[in-house]
């Protein structure tokens, strides 16, 4: 599933193609025929993204919700020569007037005009997103701190935190070495930070580079002398999607489980399980006293 700084960079490229100009709207699959009709030679007064959401917003109060899901593509196509005919299951087509510019989606779970008010409820019920400037990173640490739920799926729950996704999560947590199962709660108020002040850095470079990088400048390929990372995902990992290959940092074999529902990447060596001061204190107290 595409994670938040897919979406970033797809409403950047929707607001340079067409941002305040009149476009036809038509829905060639015919699943958003009705809704296309309305805004159907409107004015597209600018994209923008909350988490994994899409909005893009007409004039006459009138924005379009998109989420691409699993497999959905939003391809923009600018510096035209001509508009082609439409190929495959096309659900949204946005077509700039003067013909310079369009764009279609494919495969998106969610597609729907809505309401201002609509479109409001969505992006409240979202937690803070690392690419959004006024985020607030408290109001997720507040619910982290209250829950005994492991940090690797706090880190998902799009409540908790907009945007995150399968590869970040995994990232992040290697980055500062906190194991995917660590209760919430342990987690440590100046950890939270550095976690955030990572996910901003981190997303904001796959919004320029279109990709997800996340090893230091010292873990690169060339630093190392090793061959590139291959997978379709694309980007430097430490450990995502790199079950039983050795970490890049100490050797140990990365290690994969299944959290949530999905599939958790982490290094032990470097992810040691936490164990909190309260278990190590009756550990030590049932060993008896040393001689």
């Amino acid at each position: 599933m595409p994670e938040g700084h897919t979406l970033r960079r797809l409403a950047d490229d929707l607001d340079a193609a067409f941002k305040g100009s009149l476009v036809r709207v038509g829905s060639p699959q015919g699943r958003f025929e009705a809704d296309a009709a309305i805004i159907d030679g409107t004015r597209l007064l600018g994209a923008d993204s909350a988490g994994k959401h899409l909005f893009v917003e007409f004039e006459h109060d009138h924005p379009v919700h998109v989420h691409l899901g699993l497999i959905g593509g939003f391809d923009v196509h600018t510096g035209v020569d001509e508009v082609p005919l439409p190929v495959g299951q096309v659900r949204l087509r946005i077509v700039r007037a003067d013909l310079s510019a369009y764009g279609d989606l494919r495969g998106a779970t969610q597609c729907e005009l809505i309401g201002p008010t609509r479109r409001d409820e969505i992006v409240a019920g979202l937690g803070p997103d690392p690419l959004r400037a006024a985020a607030d990173p408290d109001r997720a640490r507040r619910r982290i701190k209250a829950s005994h739920r492991p940090i690797g799926d706090l880190l998902m729950d799009q409540a908790v935190l907009a945007g995150v996704g399968n590869v970040y999560r995994a990232e992040v947590l290697f980055r500062n070495r906190i194991h995917p199962l660590r209760p919430g709660n342990t987690v440590r108020v100046s950890q939270w930070r550095t976690i955030w002040a990572d996910l901003v850095d981190l997303m904001r470079e796959g919004v320029i580079n279109n990709r997800i990088d996340t090893v230091r400048p010292e873990h690169t390929p060339e630093a190392m002398g090793r061959d590139p990372r291959r997978d379709d995902h694309g980007g430097e990992v430490y450990v995502y999607r790199r079950t039983g290959q050795p970490c890049p940092v100490c050797g140990s074999p990365v290690r994969t489980e299944v959290l949530v529902g999905r599939n958790s990447f982490w290094c032990s060596q470097c992810q040691p399980r936490f164990r909190s001061r309260a278990v190590e204190s009756s550990t030590a107290s049932a060993r008896g006293p040393r001689t």
